[in-house]
């Protein structure tokens, strides 16, 4: 039976370019490689963008609000930001692909990241708060991002994939924060505030990253792979109506929480610890290089990550997911705050731990559905990863000013341990993990 669709065929040069992939898996392949190519250029780009908010977007916000209270305020826009935004993507791509869902989420973020460097100039706090909800669309496609490089991958190589395109956001996530300084230079010479120097790089990192998607990724791997379950299905039964498109499976449900949970930890933990450590007297310098190193550490383990996804399995990663970011937790709890070597083993773990959660939780969602649902619930299931982070932005700020940073770190490491129930609760489902 036909598969059902969102809309209509987006035209026959895609149909044609399905049929002939449909009986030759290895020009298959050669547009699967190709596609990641493009993705691994995008992420590059982007992965510069994403790191200015990280960075310094919870020091701009201390600096222009005054309060240590609402600094998990500019994540908490931002993530919240990048969960409309998701949703967005995610209809966008289910009815014209990849290609265009992705090149625009891109340019919104480099809209975003401009407003920001305006309102540091002007001291506008709701023109920051405004921009940096719009800079989370940069945030919501460098993510989904990671998902282009699995539409045409077989099963077999679904981690593996996702693993490419994750690391490639290494180079440009782990330059910007050591950027910092001259980027604060750089900005001060031209009249600006030095914090809202990263957001210059990031704006013009995700119009490029927006412009290199809608330019070279043709033709577009998800409308392919749609055109593809479509013929595999065979020709629609005369007089029978098309199939509703089919819930996702268990396992793409256990997949977002594996995510969820990693990026509550890992959000709460890293947005307040430029904050601490400032507080510490620690040079912005200094704070670059643990958040460059924490975030290295969320995409650099990618192509080890996504191979052991598909050689031991999405389970055991999750699991080491949960056990690696209650050690993080741990480190950063009992490290003393003018230890630079312990907060950077601590956000290092931090990283590593988010890492083997994002890709088995993804491997795990694409797993559980197929093109007549998978984008429409990968931009539903990174809406609450988003809305995750946001919450644990919001939260890391209170919880700190009410506590202390090591009373919230232990709190967020303990937290990852949910992901155990969950996932042996999904053992116990008759159709498996």
């Amino acid at each position: 039976m036909r598969a059902p669709v969102d809309s209509p065929s987006q035209g026959s040069g895609t149909q044609q370019i399905a049929q002939a992939l449909a009986v030759d898996e290895a020009a298959q392949q050669r547009l699967h490689r190709r596609t990641l190519a493009v993705v691994v250029l995008s992420q590059v780009l982007g992965g510069a963008g994403l790191a200015a908010g990280i960075t310094v977007g919870a020091l701009l916000a201390q600096d222009m609000l005054g309060s240590d209270g609402l600094t998990g305020l500019p994540t908490a826009l931002f993530t919240v930001g990048s969960a409309a935004s998701a949703f967005l993507i995610g209809r966008f791509t289910q009815r014209l692909g990849r290609r265009l869902g992705l090149g625009l989420g891109f340019t919104a973020g480099a809209l975003g990241a401009a407003g920001v460097v305006v309102a540091a100039v002007l001291g506008s706090a709701p023109l920051l708060f405004l921009a940096l909800f719009i800079y989370g669309a940069g945030t919501a496609a460098n993510l989904q991002a990671r998902y282009a490089g699995t539409d045409l991958a077989l099963p077999a190589q679904r981690g593996t994939a996702v693993s490419v395109a994750l690391v490639s956001t290494t180079l440009g996530a782990v330059a910007g924060p050591n950027l910092v300084e001259p980027l604060g230079t750089l900005a001060t010479g031209l009249g600006i505030p030095a914090l809202a120097g990263p957001f210059l790089l990031a704006g013009v990192a995700y119009l490029a990253a927006g412009l290199a998607l809608l330019a070279l990724l043709r033709p577009d791997p998800f409308l392919v792979a749609r055109e593809l379950e479509v013929i595999a299905a065979g020709p629609p039964v005369a007089g029978q109506p098309p199939e509703e498109s089919p819930p996702p499976a268990t396992g793409a449900y256990v997949g977002a929480a594996v995510m969820v949970l990693a990026q509550i930890s890992m959000v709460a933990i890293m947005t307040m610890t430029p904050v601490h450590m400032r507080a510490h007297h620690h040079d912005l310098g200094e704070v670059g290089l643990v958040i460059g190193i924490h975030v290295g550490a969320m995409y650099l383990p990618s192509l080890l990550t996504g191979v052991l996804v598909d050689k031991i399995g999405r389970t055991a990663v999750a699991l080491a997911s949960g056990v690696t970011l209650l050690l993080a937790g741990v480190v950063a709890a009992v490290a003393p705050g003018d230890s630079l070597g312990l907060l950077i083993l601590a956000l290092a773990l931090l990283g590593i731990g988010w890492n083997f959660g994002v890709i088995a939780g993804t491997a795990l969602v694409v797993d559980g559905t197929v093109p007549a649902n998978r984008a429409r619930t990968q931009g539903s299931i990174d809406v609450l990863i988003a809305l995750a982070g946001a919450g644990g932005g919001v939260a890391s700020g209170a919880v700190m000013s009410a506590t202390s940073y090591g009373t919230l770190s232990l709190a967020g490491g303990v937290l990852a341990l949910l992901l155990i129930p969950v996932l042996l609760w999904a053992r116990r489902r008759p159709a498996g993990v």
